[in-house]
């Protein structure tokens, strides 16, 4: 009988190349090392991964599901355009979501979930702001410090659909972040203060509080965009922005 021997040399398969070009595309589109509307042709991305066109085609189709690739026939891949109306609509969406998944977790977290809040929110306490005027600044601890804060406050929340949908939209508002700190105009504003009140008002298990707080501190980080999008942002469609 004849004996198949597997070839058991390592090697990178298809999927994990996959997977490596969906996370380095996904994070340089939201830290916006790729800008708004920018080609994405899978020719030159290979050049510069080198995982190949295949995996790179697969990534960008992924990317496309997830609202954060336009892909068009015949005419190849692009991020996706930072407009006005789409991130007032974003926010406003993100608001609700944020209200209905932190309500849930102020109810039912346990000791061990604001443990974990309070543990987020010292760790981004001791990050520096990110400065966009340096060249490794889109590197920054402290937008995944940031992003980890604000993903503990809502984890004790029992819906997982509830969970997807905020991820989904915090993924697509921390895009328009790098425009907001690249803005000439930066509200004046104590960000670990708002984050500390935030905590606060969980631990004391005041919902309303915390709602409501979350709320301006969501509603502040919009009003910085939509100044900086009145003021020309590069790549920024400001139709509909008033300043």
């Amino acid at each position: 009988m004849e004996t198949f021997v597997l070839d058991e040399r390592p090697s990178e398969s298809s999927s994990s190349r996959t997977e490596r070009a969906y996370e380095r595309l996904r994070q340089e589109i939201l830290r916006g090392e790729l800008a708004p509307n920018e080609r994405l042709r899978a020719a030159d991305l290979d050049k510069r991964f080198h995982l190949g066109l295949t995996p790179i085609r697969e990534a960008l189709a992924r990317l496309g599901s997830e609202g954060l690739v336009a892909v068009e026939a015949h005419r190849g891949a692009r991020v996706v355009e930072s407009s006005i109306a789409e991130f007032t609509d974003l926010m406003k969406a993100r608001r609700e979501i944020e209200r209905l998944c932190l309500s849930d977790a102020i109810e039912h977290g346990d000791a061990r979930w604001e443990a974990g809040v309070v543990a987020a929110l010292h760790v981004l306490q001791r990050t520096p702001l990110p400065d966009f005027s340096r060249p490794d600044a889109l590197a920054s601890e402290w937008e995944d410090r940031h992003r980890q804060f604000h993903a503990a406050l809502v984890g004790a929340c029992r819906s997982q659909w509830l969970l997807r949908f905020w991820n989904q939209l915090t993924d697509h508002s921390q895009r328009y972040r790098k425009i907001r700190l690249e803005s000439t105009h930066l509200v004046a504003r104590d960000v670990n203060a708002e984050h500390q009140a935030i905590v606060d008002a969980v631990l004391a298990r005041d919902t309303q509080a915390a709602v409501s707080l979350m709320e301006r501190h969501l509603s502040e980080t919009e009003r910085a965009v939509l100044h900086a999008a009145a003021n020309g942002t590069p790549g920024f469609d400001k139709r509909g922005a008033s300043g």
